[in-house]
């Protein structure tokens, strides 16, 4: 197991060159480099350049920066929602966006990069607010599903859940022998918040049996998941065991390529986010599960809480996440 950070490049004041130096100091030996899909998200918040997919110089340069700080990138973590929203949704101009994406896949696996993890939200990720209080006055996000009930249309109408799920596995279908063949793993974001629908769009991957379902579509390692434990945690399933469940299930069928080591207020909406070592998830008893499980990948601290003093990325309270990420791996390895 190996510790890691992640990072939306250009949407902090932070530079990538100083992020990575901050991963290395803090002890990290990944990073997982992420572009946005907002709803604004633009080219300027892409770890690489391009309006419709990625070039493979643009790639291999991107990684050799990584490596120039002695570090590994172990992930991409989205493309912006231009490339392949009309593969989401469906819509006309999908098959081109398909032939986009089948390059941008290939040309991430031939630069050395060996996951490519994305969401399937295109309202994206929601909060109701992104300061509520918590421990000694910090400001978490929060989500209450109520206060978003008729909502307007993000994309124009209401899609059903049927049909999001015919979008998912058209593509699952033609994008997973390619990752086969080029020997990367994908994997997918569950729908955070895991709220049925949001700005009439179906969130789909929302508990376990839809990722299941998932799974199931085409039967290889190749066919992922992005293990944010943060949203799984806030999932109805994760009740009692079930975060733990869902752990052993996934990780037993080798289908947890990284995660999001990170904890929430409780199972089922409404929820907020928390600190590290204050949500309902046991994080001693999930880290012992994973090294239990054999899974060998990259834990990343994410969404931590807004301390005083702390920049827009929150180097304080990732080097906080960070430090106690690091403690309880290195009492699991030793036990």
């Amino acid at each position: 197991m190996r510790i890691g950070f992640n990072f939306v490049n250009g949407l902090f004041d932070t530079t990538l060159d100083d992020f990575l130096a901050f991963s290395a100091q803090y002890g990290a030996t990944d990073v997982v480099l992420q572009s946005s899909t907002s709803k604004d998200s633009r080219s300027r918040w892409s770890v690489v350049p391009g309006d419709h997919r990625w070039e493979l110089p643009d790639l291999e340069c991107l990684r050799k920066q990584v490596e120039s700080y002695g570090l590994h990138l172990e992930a991409l973590e989205n493309v912006p929602s231009m490339f392949y929203d009309r593969i989401m949704l469906g819509d006309p101009g999908r098959d081109e966006q398909i032939e986009n994406m089948i390059y941008t896949v290939r040309n991430i696996a031939r630069a050395g990069i060996p996951i490519f993890g994305y969401n399937w939200m295109p309202s994206s990720v929601w909060r109701t607010s992104t300061e509520t209080p918590g421990r000694g006055g910090s400001k978490v996000t929060s989500y209450d599903h109520s206060k978003h009930l008729g909502a307007p249309f993000t994309h124009g109408r209401e899609y059903s859940e049927e049909e999001m799920w015919e979008n998912l596995e058209y593509w699952i279908k033609i994008i997973t022998p390619v990752a086969e063949e080029e020997g990367i793993r994908l994997g997918i974001l569950p729908a955070d918040p895991p709220v049925p629908s949001v700005g009439g769009i179906p969130r789909l991957l929302t508990g376990f049996e839809a990722y299941r379902r998932l799974i199931e579509m085409v039967d290889s390692p190749s066919n992922a998941i992005e293990f944010c434990q943060g949203t799984f945690a806030e999932m109805p399933d994760a009740a009692g065991d079930g975060i733990y469940d869902m752990i052993r299930y996934f990780g037993e069928r080798n289908r947890i390529l990284y995660v999001h080591f990170r904890n929430v207020s409780n199972a089922g909406d409404p929820f907020h986010e928390e600190f590290i070592n204050t949500g309902h998830v046991d994080m001693y008893r999930a880290m012992k599960l994973y090294r239990e499980i054999g899974f060998d990948g990259v834990f990343v601290n994410d969404h931590v809480p807004n301390t005083i003093g702390d920049t827009d990325w929150g180097h304080r309270g990732r080097a906080y996440a960070n430090g106690y990420i690091q403690a309880i791996m290195d009492v699991v390895d030793r036990r």
